[in-house]
């Protein structure tokens, strides 16, 4: 009842506030993680030289402009002697109609030489930028593949691909257009504070002399929007993960009226990211027309100063003229650095989340050197016990030295598996029931090593699963799950799944035993019908033969089907049964299931109970003990069986 009001309550309860994201730790520059991003642009060597190159040279043309006008004024439109005028002046033709007219064409071929550069430089940054995007999205995935599987079940895949997606597309952002840019506005400026100091060096001191004031504006401007950049990588985050996981449960979401519930916990994290973004708005908002601001004064300082000595003769109307120019250019990088800044501040904040993603340590390895299995397909648990929590060093220690009646006291952990000790030889079908919880599934997951015991050893072909390669002893394994997976693509990639080896005889060959191939070839393209996202236009029993199918194609040595036949229709379940006996010939088998169908011609039946191995014999065994598996029977079993419709006919399945 505690529950019930519970949940028709929850609605009337404010949205719970978004985790915090643990992964937004750090400086807001790090040279380590600066130094390890730059290693992403060592393939690309001649491409990155290039393009400092280009930027050196386009920097140079830029500064080019002001100087050749001030030449301009200076020679042909202004009184100026001679000895005043610099060395392109002396020159240039002392005609002012063709002077004029070779200082427009040198001012011509700057412009397009910056346009080549430009152009050069932009293709090749974002050329490099789109390589380096591709090798560390591959690196990424690749990571992700040879994961366990506890760190799926910690990590939501909503937040995974934030990783490979939006903090990718920052760390590209600040290859293209952060570090070797910065690089650019450095010439830029450098170029320009020498051409003006040896042009008239009071007005350039008059000119750089907001520069402490704008450093100083900066300065306060990189605190405010420095979090705020690690706050949008986190919301962005909570959102794809909080999306993923409600656009996929939404028919329950439905179901239950949780629409406004579930809206105003995506409202909560929704309103982070926008919190996230405000803050930094608002700081760009009040930046930008302060450095504009500054940049003026400096220009009204110019105007002030350079008109008095122009008026006095001390300078000439063309350097007064260069300097304006010079002004509103030399301010122009100082603010493209602040944003260059934010660029990196953004590329910080990913980076940070990306190597702490990649510097995790798979928990389950293969050995340096493997050991390789006789092929049998006998399968040993000795003394296994077994817990998913994650155990420190003073709790491994004391299961070391524990006796198994001292593990069994031990409050502080919760064991899924308590000295576990069965054999399955070669070619057995072995059955295991139980209990929700009892650890069935979990059996097989060890067998398989997808996790690591505490105490005990666990063989499989004669040989420690710790000591085995994890590519070869999972290959040994075909596994049908009680939800079955399909992936996006054909029913023909779904059958072989990446392996080029198997034929389409042979893929054929396993959906007809498996009695899928008649309904396959009602279809339009028949093995090449398309497959939408997790076999959305199949039924779950088309669904279910389909991954029959897939695991009797790979022919596996082990076949594990995990409560294969608990979704699917009596026809459905018929068919698999019929097909089940010619896929568990010649390879040793597990069966997990509840239906009496499926287990009661099994070789052995090991029943779990509470994560230890109670009772194990064939059916008529067990009955006859009149133990705890004739309880499960009497309580679940003894109906099913006697209302199970043998007459059911074999027509081939229709599409839903």
């Amino acid at each position: 009842m505690a529950d019930q009001k519970k949940a028709k309550d929850s609605e009337k309860e404010p949205a719970k506030k978004p985790p915090q994201d643990d992964d937004v730790v750090g400086k807001a520059y790090d040279g380590r993680l600066m130094r390890r991003l730059l290693i992403y642009l060592r393939p690309y060597k001649l491409q990155t030289i290039l393009s400092a190159f280009a930027i050196f040279f386009k920097a140079g043309s830029d500064v080019l402009g002001p100087y050749l006008v001030k030449v301009a004024v200076d020679t042909y439109m202004t009184d100026a002697t001679p000895a005043k005028l610099s060395w392109l002046a002396r020159h240039l033709s002392p005609t002012p109609i063709t002077g004029i007219t070779q200082i427009a064409a040198l001012y011509l071929g700057a412009l397009l030489l910056t346009f080549a550069l430009e152009f050069m430089q932009t293709y090749l940054m974002q050329w490099t930028g789109q390589k380096i995007m591709f090798d560390l999205r591959s690196q990424i995935f690749r990571h992700l593949q040879r994961m366990h599987p506890a760190f799926f079940d910690h990590n939501p895949v909503g937040k995974l691909v934030t990783r490979v997606t939006s903090d990718v597309d920052a760390l590209n952002e600040m290859f293209t257009s952060g570090v070797l840019a910065i690089f650019e506005d450095v010439f830029v400026l450098a170029f320009i504070v020498i051409i003006m100091l040896r042009m008239n060096w009071p007005l350039a001191l008059l000119t750089i002399s907001v520069i402490p004031a704008i450093l100083y504006v900066t300065r306060i401007f990189r605190r405010h929007v420095r979090d705020s950049y690690r706050r949008q990588r986190a919301a962005t985050a909570h959102i794809n993960s909080f999306t993923q996981e409600y656009v996929s449960g939404m028919s329950v979401v439905q179901l239950f009226n949780r629409e406004r519930r579930a809206f105003n916990d995506f409202s909560a994290v929704n309103a982070q990211n926008k919190k996230a973004w405000g803050d930094a708005i608002f700081a760009y908002a009040l930046y930008y027309p302060i450095v504009e601001f500054l940049s003026s004064t400096a220009m009204a300082l110019v105007i002030w100063r350079g008109g008095y000595s122009v008026l006095h003769r001390a300078v000439t109307l063309g350097v007064l003229i260069a300097f304006m120019q010079y002004a509103q250019r030399f301010f122009r990088p100082i603010q493209d650095l602040s944003e260059k800044y934010n660029i990196l501040q953004a590329a910080m904040a990913a980076s940070e989340r990306v190597f702490k993603l990649l510097d995790s340590e798979p928990a389950i390895l293969s050995p340096a050197r493997p050991v390789g299995g006789d092929g049998s397909g006998r399968v040993e648990f000795r003394n296994v016990w077994f817990t998913y929590q994650k155990l420190d060093d003073a709790q491994r220690a004391r299961i070391a030295a524990a006796s198994d009646d001292e593990l069994n006291s031990y409050a502080d952990i919760e064991w899924i598996l308590r000295g576990v000790n069965f054999t399955i030889e070669p070619d057995e079908t072995a059955a295991i029931v139980g209990h929700t919880g009892a650890g069935k599934t979990t059996i097989t997951g060890l067998m398989m090593r997808f996790y690591d015991i505490q105490r005990g050893a666990i063989f499989v072909d004669g040989v420690d699963v710790r000591e085995q390669d994890l590519q070869q002893l999972r290959r040994r394994f075909g596994v049908v799950l009680q939800d079955p997976f399909l992936f996006t693509g054909t029913i023909a990639d779904n059958i072989r799944l990446g392996s080029s080896w198997i034929t389409d005889a042979r893929l054929q060959r396993a959906a007809d035993e498996v009695n899928v191939g008649d309904f396959i070839r009602t279809l339009p393209l028949q093995f090449a019908e398309p497959v939408r996202e997790r076999g959305a236009t199949l039924s779950t029993g088309q669904k279910q033969l389909i991954s029959f199918a897939r695991a009797l194609a790979h022919d596996p040595g082990i076949l594990i089907l995990d409560e294969a036949t608990s979704s699917v229709d009596t026809d459905t379940e018929l068919r698999v049964r019929l097909a089940l006996s010619r896929m568990i010939t010649g390879r040793t088998s597990v069966l997990i299931a509840h239906r009496l169908s499926t287990i009661q011609r099994a070789d052995t039946i090991l029943v779990m109970h509470k994560g230890q191995l109670r009772e194990r014999g064939t059916h008529q065994q067990l009955l006859a003990q009149r133990g705890l598996y004739w309880k499960l029977y009497q309580l679940q079993y003894k109906d099913q069986e006697l209302g199970t419709d043998t007459t059911v006919s074999l027509q081939p399945l229709s599409a839903d």
